[in-house]
């Protein structure tokens, strides 16, 4: 059930069940395909001696998913085993909806609150307001019980069609309200955010490329076409990848029937070229695509094909770097096997797959190398890299070198705003601490805004009020460097106002405030002309 939201914050290091397996071709197999031979296979020996003669009990499917992964990072960093847990939350990631009553919460001081309602939710339909506290879960003490995560999650699920009583207590009554729920299938959209940024522009955010994405972008596109964008700005900054069929739907929205989009291929993968048909929403007006270092797979697809192709501007810093295709197969248990079987190659016929030759670890920590090397702080540094100066150049379809083997580079930089990626702020946003000072402090302040656009406008987080904010979450985070907190203050403001009126207005107004000083945005635009 419990959706916790950190949007703004991106991780650096990409964990076995995000960027490792952002691309997937959108099909499975049986793991009965592989064909072992039980009677040759040293592995399945192996294991068979230790299920039947080692010394202690053991956990086998443990043993099982290490020894297999053991093997694969052997392979390439991106071959991976899930256990079913991790193989079924990537497939509700990926499927866009999962089965609950549709809220984003938060537990604090042993006690939950509902953060965000999501829309056309049985939570929503049930009428249950934003800031909910929590206390009675159909009709026994919920708060103070010694909640955990679990606890909640055990708590709050069930299955579809059966009924949910909570009973809440709303900032700042004392009374509490009984609210009848029915479980059910909730929809999650993987567009963060659709909205006319300025003057005939559009913009749009996507998280991951799901199922479905394609459908979401169409809807979202035509509604702002009918508003009178002309120019698009495409998000797609901190997006670890998703399906490969996707990407490509995507970018045929955006190209004329018989352009090659990309082409994959792998020693037991014949090639196999996917081209756009005559099906775009948007073939013809201007488009800005944001990227970063943390931009991968199905967004590098995307990034690439419409830069070979000239038909956006690419603008922020060099994406991630992963041009491998991964396939699922499944277990009879619910786990299931990631394996990397092709390449893929953008239109011009670039890889941008970055090396691996140096294991998997020295893989993991490429993104800090870069930071390390200031790559994320001047266009020069990234074109100095020797991935670049050995590589052959490719050409895009007006002529302009583009390169390959380490990610797409941008054709306007914009370097990193050392207060975003502080340790401060991934610190503050790891330990929810805006949402909950919100949630503790602010809800009478937001009482005297009627409209978002009011707030957004009128409202300042005072010096008053951040020196308030960093006392409080010295009570969470007990060593805050002063000189840190000198760097990121404005930057904190900015995130204490946006997760204020995420709070009580939701996604649009939360990213409208963030976008009002982000400077890609507006690179974005200035370079749409």
């Amino acid at each position: 059930m419990k959706q916790t939201a950190a949007i703004i914050f991106r991780s650096v290091i990409f964990l076995l069940v995000g960027i490792a397996i952002g691309l997937l071709i959108n099909s499975s197999r049986s793991a009965d395909d592989l064909s072992l031979d039980a009677t040759g296979n040293k592995l399945d020996k192996v294991m068979n001696l230790v299920k039947k003669k080692y010394v202690d009990s053991i956990n086998v499917d443990s043993v099982e998913g290490v020894t297999i992964n053991n093997l694969l990072q052997k392979l390439d960093p991106h071959s991976v085993y899930l256990h079913k847990q991790q193989a079924q939350s990537l497939s509700e990631k990926l499927q866009g909806g999962f089965d609950g009553i549709g809220v984003e919460s938060q537990l604090l001081r042993d006690t939950l609150f509902i953060t965000q309602v999501l829309p056309n939710s049985p939570a929503s339909r049930a009428g249950l307001p934003n800031g909910a506290r929590v206390v009675q879960v159909n009709g026994e003490p919920f708060a103070g019980t010694h909640l955990t995560d679990d606890k909640v999650n055990e708590a709050f699920s069930g299955k579809n069609d059966t009924d949910l009583e909570l009973g809440v207590l709303q900032w700042p009554g004392k009374e509490i309200k009984k609210y009848h729920l029915k479980r059910g299938h909730v929809n999650l959209s993987s567009l963060d955010v659709a909205y006319i940024a300025g003057p005939e522009t559009g913009y749009i955010k996507i998280s991951k490329f799901g199922a479905t994405t394609d459908e979401d972008f169409r809807f979202a596109l035509r509604k702002l076409k009918g508003a009178g964008m002309k120019k698009l700005v495409l998000d797609l900054r901190g997006n670890g990848g998703g399906y490969l069929n996707t990407a490509t739907a995507l970018a045929d929205e955006f190209l004329p029937k018989g352009k090659l989009i990309v082409y994959t291929k792998g020693k037991h993968e014949p090639r196999t070229d996917y081209f756009a048909t005559d099906s775009g929403v948007f073939e013809q007006g201007k488009l800005a695509v944001l990227i970063d270092e943390h931009s991968a797979s199905a967004s590098e697809i995307l990034a690439g094909a419409l830069q070979d192709l000239d038909r956006a501007v690419i603008v922020g810093r060099r994406s991630f770097g992963k041009g491998l295709v991964q396939e699922q197969f499944e277990f009879e248990d619910g786990s299931a096997l990631n394996l990397t079987v092709a390449r893929y190659y953008t239109p011009s016929g670039r890889s941008i797959q970055k090396s691996y030759k140096g294991g998997t670890d020295s893989y993991r920590n490429e993104l800090s190398e870069r930071l390390q090397k200031g790559e994320l702080y001047t266009a020069q540094n990234n074109l100095d890299d020797s991935v670049f100066n050995t590589s052959i150049p490719y050409h895009t379809s007006s002529g302009k070198k583009v390169y390959g083997g380490g990610g797409i580079m941008p054709d306007v930089f914009v370097p990193e705003d050392a207060a975003i990626n502080s340790t401060l702020i991934q610190e503050l946003g790891r330990n929810y601490l805006f949402t909950a000072y919100v949630i503790d402090r602010l809800q009478p302040v937001l009482k005297q805004y009627n409209s978002a656009t009011d707030f957004s406008k009128t409202y300042a987080v005072t010096d008053d009020e951040l020196t308030r904010f960093i006392v409080y979450a010295s009570g969470t985070l007990k060593e805050m460097d002063s000189h840190e907190i000198a760097v990121c203050k404005n930057y904190i403001r900015l995130l204490l106002k946006a997760h204020a009126a995420r709070f009580k207005w939701g996604n649009e107004v939360y990213y409208r405030i963030l976008n009002q000083s982000d400077t890609a945005v507006m690179k974005a635009i200035e370079a749409m002309g």
